[in-house]
């Protein structure tokens, strides 16, 4: 009985040491503002996707989490560090979201999932060569489950716009820049900026406040805590089953909002979607 006892303990010990690492070191982006000289940077869609970082092994999150993918969606793939995405297409956030972050991988699910890569950040080289790089890697693809962010340049603010406009219409999210002569970096800086019609920003959920009216019953807003510390309510953005069952607390929420107030609060602060991704637990 104690040898059992000791092989489970080191069996669980086994596996949780492969289902945690440190967290990837990943280049986080700025906002974009009128000014910036469009000449120097490359632009691609922002997709609404899944954050992941594949080691030329297996997949992380943010957190440094692993995404147990199926075996036969990574086979073929390059073993060499890729920054990207999972994307299901436009609009499907939630039901990818679903899908990667369970703990025992759904093929039917996965089958529907593509690995979009936007950076090979073990290359030493300039954005603009690491372009060229993930093209001689990826195009042609050696997974149909793996491919590379289109990447492709504007003349100026107007084509940035009117792309952006093109791209929101066809129901993307908004764009993304990234300076050609730079080299990978981590965390955020004015080389990764994202373009889009309104700012986003992360909070965490504290409190839910009841509704009145037609929202008698449900929840009516949520109060959220930035990381600075200040609190403030979003009750625009929910659907009637988001208001039946909302965000827990302590769950992490990506809202969107039109600059400031006077006061230094969101303005029009409204629910985007919980952050789900982090992988599930066993």
């Amino acid at each position: 009985m104690r040898f059992l006892t000791l092989l489970c303990a080191t069996v669980l010990l086994f596996a949780l040491s492969i289902a945690h690492a440190d967290p990837p070191d990943l280049a986080l982006a700025g906002v974009y503002e009128e000014g910036v000289a469009l000449d120097d940077y490359w632009v691609s869609e922002k997709l609404d996707g899944v954050r992941a970082y594949w080691d030329g092994e297996r997949f992380w999150s943010r957190g440094g989490n692993e995404y147990r993918a199926p075996g036969w969606f990574t086979e073929g793939f390059p073993d060499v560090p890729m920054d990207g995405e999972f994307w299901m297409g436009r609009g499907r956030f939630a039901e990818l979201s679903g899908a990667v972050r369970r703990f025992e991988p759904v093929d039917e699910s996965w089958r529907q999932v593509r690995f979009m890569v936007f950076d090979l950040p073990a290359v030493d080289r300039v954005f603009s060569e690491r372009v060229l790089a993930m093209e001689n890697l990826l195009e042609p693809s050696p997974s149909p489950f793996l491919m590379m962010v289109a990447q492709g340049r504007v003349a100026d603010r107007d084509e940035l716009m009117a792309l952006l406009d093109d791209t929101v219409a066809a129901g993307g999210e908004g764009l993304m820049l990234r300076r050609g002569d730079s080299h990978h970096s981590t965390g955020r800086s004015d080389d990764l900026l994202k373009v889009k019609r309104f700012d986003d920003a992360e909070a965490v959920v504290v409190a839910h406040l009841p509704g009145s009216g037609k929202y008698r019953g449900m929840m009516g807003s949520i109060r959220v805590e930035r990381e600075d510390g200040r609190q403030f309510r979003i009750g625009t953005g929910f659907s009637d089953a988001q208001r039946r069952n909302p965000p827990p607390v302590g769950s992490i929420i990506t809202y969107k909002y039109y600059g400031y107030t006077t006061t230094g609060l969101p303005r029009f602060a409204s629910f985007l979607r919980v952050r789900n991704d982090e992988p599930e637990g066993p």
